[in-house]
């Protein structure tokens, strides 16, 4: 896609619908290819990141079939097996990557998982560590606890440490592999998780499949030999894709309800409503969705966000409309993501007249007099977005490669044009 050129518009009066959770989309894929038996999973996201757990599934030897809001899965009922040497692109899906590869270890056979320049860049030593600790071998062709890795199984299971300050998908990893593991698992957090909610969701998605985790708090995690059984799976809308809308009426003014969301969700993302109200929007909640509404002046706020970690951008660029500065805490993780999320928010930021500063652990932004001006979003879908509403807010802000977005939503730009925003 060509640049966009945002103008300015609100307020706004609009009802949406939010896209399904890409998170819950990875794990329940993974889950089914293990299953014993076939899963049928409804209303599944079909976007870059999920295309790319489905084409390695695939090439570990995973029958899967995509259709109009459907996928099926031909359980393997035990490991996958593509046959010694397989080498799966995971492009920049850091959780493709980090998923599969427990999966792949399950078989006795070696695999080869590699990805862009970038995902090059980030850590995935942590969970090397623990599957050779469970029986795996592993090899880092290009340099220590970076991919590509190389992995040769089977695993064993046992018990592990495994650190969570980095990220918590390596636990998210050995937990969904768990239920195949000959010894099963018991897994120790070695350090309090960051983006813990996401081991919830790991967790609902194991049991929903047929296995069963006890656990003890964010701490400990045990899982015995069972297996997954098929199931037919009901994929919930994202939290973290909701958040680019109900900022819409946090920035423009106005009101904008989104429809697809469960209140009592275990998606950590879902928090951003509460910063949204603290920071003065009206928040609703029914059977149909979720409400933001805003008529006045929003506050600077103080918070703390490693539970919800892809809406910090969105909150960043909200606060740049605020009165006083806000801090948000707890996201020091971000500098690990599709870009170093932290440095280039508040790059970003400065270039449209905020000011920004970044903490070892914080992000903090000081409204200021705000112009237009071109960003470059770094390939970062999730910048793209959030800074699509402070350019609606702004007016003449150019968002260079809107094509990004469709790692995570490949029809935001779309919903934009359908809202007449565009």
């Amino acid at each position: 896609m060509t640049a966009l050129i945002l103008d300015r518009a609100g307020p706004v009066d609009l009802s949406l619908t939010a896209p399904p959770s890409k998170s819950l989309t990875h794990r329940a894929l993974v889950a089914a290819a293990l299953a014993d038996g076939p899963s049928i999973l409804y209303d599944p996201l079909l976007a870059d990141d999920t295309l790319l757990t489905i084409a390695g599934l695939r090439r570990l030897g995973a029958t899967i079939e995509t259709g109009d809001r459907v996928v099926g899965v031909e359980g393997a009922g035990g490991p996958l097996v593509a046959g010694d040497g397989a080498v799966l692109d995971c492009g920049n899906s850091g959780t493709t990557l980090r998923l599969l590869a427990s999966v792949a270890a399950l078989a006795d056979s070696r695999a080869t998982l590699t990805g862009s320049a970038r995902m090059r860049e980030r850590p995935v030593g942590p969970l090397g560590t623990a599957l050779e600790a469970l029986g795996a071998t592993v090899r880092y062709p290009d340099g220590h606890g970076l991919p590509p890795i190389e992995i040769a199984g089977p695993l064993r299971g046992g018990e592990v440490a495994v650190d969570g300050e980095v990220s918590s998908q390596f636990a998210s990893s050995l937990l969904l592999a768990s239920p195949l593991m000959p010894d099963g698992l018991v897994l120790r957090l070695a350090s309090p998780p960051v983006s813990r909610s996401y081991l919830d969701l790991t967790v609902g998605v194991i049991s929903r499949f047929g296995a069963a985790v006890d656990r003890r708090g964010y701490e400990r995690f045990a899982v015995s030999r069972g297996g997954y059984a098929g199931t037919a799976y009901a994929v919930e809308g994202d939290w973290s894709s909701a958040s680019y809308l109900f900022a819409l009426a946090a920035a423009l003014g106005g009101r904008v309800a989104v429809r697809n969301l469960d209140a009592a969700s275990a998606q950590g993302d879902r928090r951003f409503v509460g910063a949204l109200a603290a920071m003065g929007c009206r928040v609703s909640a029914g059977p149909d969705g979720v409400t933001i509404e805003r008529d006045g002046p929003l506050q600077g706020i103080e918070c703390e966000m490693s539970s919800s970690p892809d809406t910090v951008m969105t909150l960043a660029v909200v606060a740049a409309l605020a009165e006083g500065p806000t801090r948000i805490r707890g996201v020091g993780h971000l500098r690990h993501k599709e870009s170093d999320r932290l440095a280039v928010t508040a790059d970003r930021l400065r270039t449209l007249g905020a000011g920004a500063e970044v903490e070892e652990d914080a992000l903090v932004v000081v409204p200021a007099p705000l112009h237009g001006g071109a960003i470059d979003p770094a390939g970062d879908h999730r910048l793209a977005m959030a800074f699509s509403v402070l350019g609606l807010a702004v007016g003449g802000v150019e968002i260079e490669d809107p094509g990004c977005v469709a790692k995570s939503w490949p029809g935001f730009w779309s919903v934009l044009r359908e809202a007449g925003l565009l």
